[in-house]
């Protein structure tokens, strides 16, 4: 049954293989090219250089390449149950040929559990493999930006992956068991996870341990730091705000901006900060902006994870996945031996 299962599985075994290859080529460079510039930033803080400077720069040359890596490694998963999970079976329910292995001595759920045993050990190894891989790319930038939490960020490093990628290729292996057409699994497996894959971060994962609660008063330096002013639902919002204590903590949740009396900002003060801000000559992300909004005495208040958190969060939700994909194929096993057909 195994050597049944490479046989059918080769193919996209090698290709996998294949792309593998490119990737490590890739990321090899990627990574040398990310070590030179932190050296090269180093090199300018150690000999009494403009630090902060050097940092922005160093910051600025490799962000968006490692966030498109990582959003192209972050799609492996879905990839995967879509064009190795879902074809499993429900190509083979389609053409009939599984009658062929059903009719000898091989039972079904022994025929389902090699192949997603075998098959689903090729996807976990594949995406770790690449995880680890951008894992070690990354690691220099990761020290310096402080961004590991980040949505994309967290879900292409370390071990998380793995765990995508099982729940990945079961639920296209479950789909395509029961609706035993492979182009329907197939689309269902890549929309149901990437939606499921926006879902999780955002509602379940801050929920996985118990977030501690800060107020931060929002000084001209402290709106500075932050990455965004307002929103396109309007609203007097700010987004990506640092705690002076815990900078790589994740923030979870942050409040609108409040007054000291804990009321919301006036939207049409905030505008007005926004729009046309008395003219002071300040520097900063947000200059003559953060000036005005912080004559209001603001604050918000976060919800928010130390950074020390990091790892139980990566081993938390990989556990979340593995269980969810070992329940997936429970059912799958006890699907098959119900179907006749």
């Amino acid at each position: 049954m195994i050597w049944l299962t490479w046989r059918q599985f080769r193919a996209q075994a090698l290709f996998g293989l294949g792309a593998l290859l490119v990737i490590a080529a890739f990321l090899a460079h990627l990574g040398a090219d990310v070590r030179d510039g932190y050296d090269a930033y180093r090199a300018v803080c150690d000999d009494g250089g403009d630090c902060a400077r050097a940092r922005s720069q160093f910051e600025s040359a490799h962000k968006n390449p490692l966030l498109f890596v990582a959003a192209g490694l972050g799609l492996v998963p879905a990839v995967i149950g879509t064009f190795w999970g879902a074809p499993l079976v429900a190509r083979e329910l389609e053409a009939g040929t599984h009658r062929l292995v059903w009719n000898q001595s091989v039972t079904r759920r022994s025929w389902l559990l090699t192949k997603v045993l075998f098959v689903g050990l090729a996807a976990v190894l594949f995406t770790g493999a690449a995880a680890a891989l951008l894992t070690w790319a990354a690691h220099p930038f990761d020290e310096v930006a402080e961004n590991r939490f980040d949505t994309v960020e967290f879900g292409a490093r370390n071990v998380a992956p793995v765990g995508y990628a099982a729940l990945a290729f079961t639920f296209g292996t479950v789909s395509g068991l029961l609706l035993r057409r492979t182009l329907p699994a197939m689309a269902v497996t890549l929309v149901g996870f990437i939606a499921f894959q926006f879902f999780f971060p955002n509602v379940v994962r801050p929920e996985l341990m118990p977030p501690r609660t800060a107020q931060l008063p929002m000084t001209a330096q402290a709106i500075n730091e932050a990455k965004n002013l307002g929103s396109i639902a309007g609203g007097a919002v700010i987004d990506g705000v640092r705690i002076p204590d815990a900078p790589d903590a994740w923030i979870a949740e942050t409040s609108p901006l409040r007054t000291a009396n804990g009321a919301t900002l006036d939207e049409a003060a905030f505008g007005d900060c926004l729009d046309s801000p008395p003219e002071t000559g300040a520097d900063g992300t947000f200059g003559d902006t953060a000036v005005c909004l912080a004559q209001n005495d603001l604050h918000v208040e976060v919800r928010y994870h130390p950074g020390s958190r990091y790892w139980t969060f990566q081993w938390l939700e990989t556990a979340v996945y593995l269980a969810l994909s070992a329940l997936l194929t429970a059912f799958g096993l006890r699907r098959i031996r119900r179907r006749t057909g």
